[in-house]
């Protein structure tokens, strides 16, 4: 690669750089060479010597090992009883979404209609029949009704004639 290098600056600037240029590479070359390596508090010296020492210790390093890993076998987990695994699985009540929405901050996250949770508590006798309807269809599918997360973009010019 480094002879490509210099045979592209050789062609583009002529033979009035080359020895400046192998110069600079052979100092680099010389830079970025490892000549000893310790290992195990032992100075390993010599290519050959130096790549066998790289080799042994990244194949070790990556070598597959026994290792105990903590299971979960015998862990005591609280079981849920049968009335409590169903109530996850319930219908929401009017009241429980209620809740969340008077815990939801009133004027954060605004939808692309700026709608937000200040909205809707403030019109909720108006909307909550709505609000319920699309609450129940996504917990009776479990996907949400086509075009709620729909936008629209308007381009508009900043010039006369864009």
């Amino acid at each position: 690669m480094n002879w490509q290098k210099s045979r592209l600056k050789w062609l583009q600037e002529g033979d009035e750089n080359s020895k400046f240029f192998h110069g600079v590479m052979l100092a680099r070359r010389r830079r970025n060479n490892i000549h000893m390596v310790n290992v195990n508090g032992v100075n390993v010296e010599g290519v050959l010597n130096v790549r066998q020492a790289a080799f042994n210790h990244f194949s070790n390093h990556f070598c597959v090992q026994n290792v105990l890993r903590p299971g979960v076998v015998n862990l005591p987990f609280c079981k849920l009883s049968f009335v409590e695994a169903g109530n996850l699985t319930k219908p929401f009540s009017e009241a429980e979404v209620k809740q969340a929405v008077w815990d939801c901050e009133s004027f954060k996250s605004p939808g692309p209609d700026d709608v937000n949770f200040g909205f809707i508590k403030q019109f909720w006798d108006l909307m909550k029949d709505d609000f319920m309807r699309f609450i129940v269809e996504y917990h009776r599918n479990g996907k949400l009704m086509k075009g709620v997360n729909s936008t629209f973009i308007a381009l508009i010019p900043k010039v006369s004639s864009p």
